[in-house]
């Protein structure tokens, strides 16, 4: 029987089960979280950002959840610096050229600050000179840091990365360095 694990991944910690980097680096993995075996995360997210990660047992699974030619649709909640205005968010819609090539949001949107949000350890720098604001961000690509630098190519550099959706599966209400089993079978809908 396939297993699916939902994992919300705390800001720090690598979404791999062990650490590749340097020797002796003691950055956290995803082996202080889950303590299931076979399972191997479907997709990244980087050290320095939270929120689903998915973790699967099954191979075609994870292909088809991570995989550029799928188009799974994952959504970020972002905070930004500064007030991003209707030009900047039609930009990110339309798209932005980055080293990698072009890169465009479906779906970008300036939402409130979630009441649900936890607080991040360590917490963002502050500049109090400096507003901030959140935005909804939707992609069907995942190249390496693609939000952050999408927001900086827009004159908003992120703050603060949190992934909230991944296809049919969504973070809900839990919470940080926590997980779930999550239905497979939801991969199969259209």
């Amino acid at each position: 029987m396939t297993r699916l694990i939902r994992l919300n991944k705390p800001h720090g910690v690598l979404s791999q089960f062990t650490d590749k980097g340097t020797a002796g680096s003691g950055r956290p993995t995803l082996s202080g979280l889950v303590d299931v075996p076979g399972v191997y995360p479907a997709g990244r997210l980087d050290r320095d950002s939270e929120g689903l990660l998915l973790l699967t047992d099954d191979g075609r699974l994870q292909a088809r959840i991570a995989e550029p030619k799928r188009k799974m649709e994952k959504t970020y909640l972002v905070q930004v610096e500064g007030l991003p205005d209707a030009a900047a968010l039609t930009a990110l819609t339309k798209g932005v050229t980055l080293k990698d090539g072009p890169a465009r949001a479906l779906r970008a949107k300036l939402v409130p600050e979630p009441d649900w949000l936890w607080p991040r350890n360590p917490p963002i720098r502050v500049r109090p000179s400096i507003p901030d604001c959140w935005l909804e961000v939707v992609l069907n690509e995942g190249r390496n840091r693609q939000v952050r630098r999408m927001t900086a190519a827009v004159g908003h550099p992120t703050l603060r990365l949190i992934r909230t959706q991944i296809g049919p599966w969504s973070l809900d209400d839990l919470p940080p360095g926590h997980w779930a089993d999550a239905d497979p079978s939801l991969a199969r809908r259209p």
